[in-house]
């Protein structure tokens, strides 16, 4: 295997293709740059060569920190790779980072087992025999299943799966809801839009078992969506947007409930000592 540490300009490093990682200008970010400022690149980038420059595998965070901070060079360690290769290394030194969303994983699982389906066919029988959904999961904690099931997310239309992203809709259901049609998720989504409500897990599958029989209208998802839930009977529902701005751009929903829960439980310790004084 060729491989040698270049110094390049970060302009010719271009992204992966099919970089399934968003790159957010959080706080994190904000420190990663701070760090590169103070005390330059630590670890090199790895890309492999490509047309007239250079693809880039690992190391998105770090070379948009070098764009920023408008520096000539960076250490790329140069590798040469094949396209299911250079798959597997993308996804694998991206799976360890904290707070992914559920999108960023279905779309890297998906990615790193068709990569592996394609070398198991094209390379050895050992490959092919170690070949499952284990595999795919070396690199994180998840189970088979949980793998599984986040793959299964990438059959959501876009709309739906920014709502899983953003934790309007939960993980369970919106595995139940990836098995409807393109049409059916369309409709729902326009409904979920009209009506503010989103399904619960029950409700999801309802949906899809009548999805599996041709029988889930745009009538049926309405009656099914606007049912009373009985957790909804007495809620205190407070919008995601109204409370942005006291948090980092990078929490997601239910840290932010965390976050509020730990300060009122905090606040209600601090009245319950004042009491008994």
């Amino acid at each position: 295997m060729n491989e040698v540490i270049q110094q390049l300009s970060p302009n010719k490093l271009t992204p992966f293709a099919g970089h399934p990682f968003q790159i957010l200008e959080d706080a994190a970010f904000g420190e990663l740059t701070e760090s590169v400022r103070s005390y330059g690149i630590l670890s090199p980038l790895l890309a492999r060569p490509r047309g007239d420059g250079y693809e880039l595998v690992s190391g998105h965070r770090r070379r948009l920190a070098a764009l920023k901070l408008g520096l000539k060079t960076v250490p790329v360690l140069v590798r040469e790779m094949t396209d299911d290769e250079a798959v597997v290394l993308m996804v694998d030194s991206n799976l360890q980072r904290e707070n992914l969303l559920p999108s960023e994983k279905a779309f890297a699982y998906k990615m790193k087992l068709d990569a592996l389906k394609h070398q198991g066919k094209a390379t050895s029988d050992r490959v092919g025999q170690k070949l499952s959904v284990e595999l795919v999961g070396e690199q994180s904690s998840e189970s088979k299943s949980q793998i599984q099931r986040y793959i299964r997310l990438t059959n959501l239309v876009k709309p739906l799966l920014t709502m899983v992203d953003k934790g309007r809709i939960a993980f369970s259901p919106a595995v139940e809801l990836s098995y409807l049609t393109q049409e059916e998720q369309a409709e729902l989504w326009d409904q979920i839009k009209q009506q503010d409500a989103t399904p619960s897990l029950s409700q999801s599958i309802r949906m899809k078992q009548l999805s599996r029989v041709a029988k889930l209208t745009p009538e049926v998802i309405f009656a099914i969506l606007t049912e009373e839930k009985p957790n909804q009977k007495e809620q205190v529902r407070l919008k995601t947007e109204r409370l942005q701005k006291y948090f980092p751009c990078s929490y997601t929903p239910q840290q932010m409930e965390q976050a509020i829960l730990k300060l009122l439980e905090e606040r209600y310790r601090t009245k319950h000592r004042e009491e008994e004084r």
